[in-house]
């Protein structure tokens, strides 16, 4: 399909991405927009430097290749070179969604099922402002390389989002509730949820009490242990933040015991859902990776320039936020993995202890802090009643060596709005979640 330059490394990502945005502002539309965006990535390397060009001028690739290459010097060896060494060579076609793709959709039907959630809303009187959101996306990303890869494959996903604020005893509230799907049919007849997450905003709203600051005992629910694991340790993960700094080479060393011996923390773009990368964006396919395995260090997230640094394989975590951008380390759907109790046997253990319900925002690398939106006390092993905190937080290696517990089931979470940031590039989409999991010396504000 296209000329390579000779004795030079070129990839080219070609992408086609449909949209829908609609959103309400207290029951009044507000936005209503579909688009499609189509261009490429185009990237060249001679072994000293890459050359990179985004285009939308998808019928003139070649020319932009060759342009490119004119800025480059030609390197015979190119293909010897570390980093392209480490670039994998894969051909596959991996379309699942074109038999129900989202962007087949009448826009009609997309404004039907958001204000179908209406009433739900319009039950609760303290609701003073709400904003309720539909987005869609289907993505179809091409990939081929001079070294030989040709990979296609797509990617979808659907949502609601209701957004609101409370008022209830004086005391403001905002609370949320996501409806994530990867077909536009999942969207419909969930009225429950939104219905029992308004309930139990409103019940916390009218009986939470401030807590007495402290350490405690703190069991977090699944969608909290996935923050906590993204925002404290992923992060640390991707290898980026290591090429060029010996200290912390050497402080994270693999093989290294860094967590309790229950602890295991998995990334992988292989799980459908705002992680879901098959092919990364050099086409590098999506591995399981263990960060940490039985609380020892066992791997970290790279490119293939990052894996050449360090020495190491490339991981599928190679991602760019569209094809205006070059590929970073992100992550992509980053859980801590199952243990062996049940909820009920590390709520069994507590004497006096916080529940960790959900969350607003999370943020750490050598010191981790959650905001909680609901939290509850636990006393005797029972939850006991709602407490309003501002923030928990701790030292993020001295934490993970105070996991004492982790429940049997995993639970994995896709928010409907926003994402991961990194530099310019936000919101990545990606996947978190994990079992509940009972960690002791959480300092609690």
């Amino acid at each position: 399909m296209y000329i390579f330059p000779k004795d030079l490394y070129t990839d080219i990502r070609i992408e086609k991405v449909s949209l829908t945005n609609i959103s309400l502002e207290n029951f009044e539309l507000k936005q209503n927009k579909t688009r499609t965006d189509q261009g490429a990535m185009i990237r060249i390397f001679d072994g000293k430097r890459w050359y990179y060009s985004a285009t939308t001028d998808l019928d003139n690739l070649q020319m932009e290749i060759n342009r490119l290459a004119r800025l480059a010097v030609p390197n015979p060896d190119i293909n010897q070179h570390a980093i392209v060494q480490r670039l994998e060579i894969n051909k596959e076609r991996c379309l699942k969604y074109t038999d129900n793709n989202i962007a087949d959709i009448e826009n009609r039907l997309k404004l039907d099922v958001l204000n179908s959630y209406i009433p739900i809303v319009k039950q609760f009187p303290q609701i003073k402002m709400s904003r309720m959101y539909y987005l869609d996306k289907h993505t179809v990303k091409h990939i081929i390389s001079s070294l030989g890869t040709d990979v296609t494959y797509d990617s979808q996903n659907c949502c609601l989002a209701v957004r609101y604020m409370l008022q209830e005893n004086n005391t403001p509230y905002q609370g949320s509730e996501d409806i994530y799907a990867l077909t536009f049919a999942e969207l419909s007849g969930q009225e429950d949820k939104i219905l029992k997450s308004l309930q139990k905003d409103l019940t916390y709203c009218q009986q939470a009490v401030p807590v007495i600051p402290g350490t405690y005992t703190c069991v977090f629910s699944p969608q909290t242990t996935g923050v906590f694991a993204h925002e404290s340790f992923g992060h640390k993960s991707e290898a980026d933040f290591m090429v060029g700094d010996e200290i912390m080479k050497r402080e994270w060393a693999i093989g290294k015991r860094v967590g309790a011996e229950m602890l295991n923390i998995i990334d992988t773009g292989s799980i459908e859902g705002a992680g879901y990368v098959p092919f990364d964006d050099e086409g590098c396919r999506a591995k399981t990776n263990y960060l940490i395995k039985d609380g020892v260090l066992t791997g970290r997230l790279h490119s293939s320039v990052t894996a050449a640094f360090l020495e190491e394989a490339p991981t599928g975590n190679a991602r760019a936020l569209n094809f205006e951008y070059e590929p970073l380390v992100r992550m992509t759907t980053t859980y801590i993995d199952k243990g062996f109790q049940t909820k009920e046997e590390l709520f069994a253990g507590i004497k006096e202890g916080i529940y960790i319900d959900n969350l607003n925002h999370g943020s750490g690398m050598t010191t981790f802090t959650i905001a909680p939106r609901r939290a509850y006390m636990i006393r005797d092993g029972k939850l006991a009643e709602p407490v309003r905190i501002s923030v928990i937080t701790g030292n993020v290696m001295n934490t993970l060596y105070e996991i004492d517990g982790i429940s049997d089931q995993v639970e994995l979470f896709s928010f409907a709005l926003g994402g991961c940031g990194k530099m310019e590039q936000y919101p990545l989409p990606v996947a978190f979640g994990g079992p509940y999991i009972r960690v002791k010396g959480i300092q609690v504000l």
